[in-house]
């Protein structure tokens, strides 16, 4: 039988991510490669926000760095899961100039035209729908503000998306959207100059049991609305770790993600209507669990 399209139900990401709140860290490697790769294309970037707002921020390490890159700013920590933002201001979130708030983010308690400098790492892909996120970016960004962000394209999980097809008709991995889209999509909500591009990358792992602890200790576990409500049998599972065994190389099994990264600016006057797309300059980047 064919189940429904892979919606998210939104109060199990919401609950998920806050019960991996005090694992998140450990678990993180390619959140914090990615966090790293989008905090260094700011050095390209022409800006001296007086307001930022970094959404999904998770434990905070994004906040802290854009607080230290500009001192004199208002910094907004924002996430929906309340054990992420307690999790952020144990490490330090609550310092100078740094604010934690707990909002999701389709729906900001921010006033109109009141951020200069958005920044988000890896989150829109647990909104069910980009272009609400990006309509409520542009509200409350200021004419000329910029909006940066990284999400997960198609090409994300492949291996274990397929290797869940030997056992049965359920979605257990998201339905990750094209950076076409994600451009047509900010035009769409009339961004200006838009330009995405996409980088490649795996994590390895002994066995899949390894991937899936740590999808779990990340809070990325599975929130489709049409995910089966039932413990996963012994039997399931091993036709999933046989299907995986596929794709085993050098003695280990791979996690291919697919990272889209994008930026945008709020319109000023005259503000273009240009979208760029542009491939991996770089080729795969291996991150090997230890």
């Amino acid at each position: 039988m064919t189940h429904a399209p892979a919606h998210l139900d939104t109060a199990a990401v919401r609950r998920d991510f806050d019960r991996a709140s005090t694992s998140y860290d450990e678990a993180a490697v390619l959140q914090r490669q990615v966090r790293e790769l989008l905090l260094a294309r700011l050095d390209w970037i022409r800006l001296t926000p007086q307001v930022i707002a970094d959404l999904g921020c998770g434990t905070g390490h994004a906040a802290r760095a854009l607080a230290a890159r500009w001192p004199a700013a208002r910094v907004l920590a924002v996430d929906s899961a309340p054990g992420m933002l307690r999790e952020a201001a144990r490490l330090g979130g609550a310092a100078p100039g740094c604010e934690l708030l707990q909002a999701d983010a389709r729906s900001l308690p921010l006033p109109t035209a009141s951020v200069d400098l958005i920044f988000s790492n890896l989150m829109l892909q647990w909104c069910d729908e980009p272009g609400t996120v990006f309509a409520e970016c542009l509200r409350v960004l200021r004419p000329g503000g910029l909006l940066m962000f990284t999400t997960f394209g198609p090409g994300t999980l492949t291996e274990l998306r397929e290797a869940w097809r030997a056992a049965d008709d359920y979605a257990h991995v998201s339905a990750f959207v094209d950076l076409h889209e994600l451009g047509d999509e900010l035009l769409r909500r009339d961004f200006a100059d838009p330009v995405l591009d996409v980088e490649r990358c795996s994590l390895t792992y002994a066995d899949l049991r390894g991937l899936m602890r740590d999808l779990k200790a990340i809070g990325a576990q599975n929130a489709t609305a049409a995910r089966p409500r039932g413990l996963t049998g012994r039997r399931r599972l091993r036709a999933v770790e046989i299907a995986y065994e596929q794709y085993r190389r050098d003695g280990l099994l791979p996690a291919s993600y697919e990272v889209v990264f994008g930026q945008a600016w709020a319109p000023s006057a005259g503000g273009g209507r240009r979208v760029d797309f542009a491939d991996a300059r770089t080729g795969p980047h291996r991150f090997r669990l230890p």
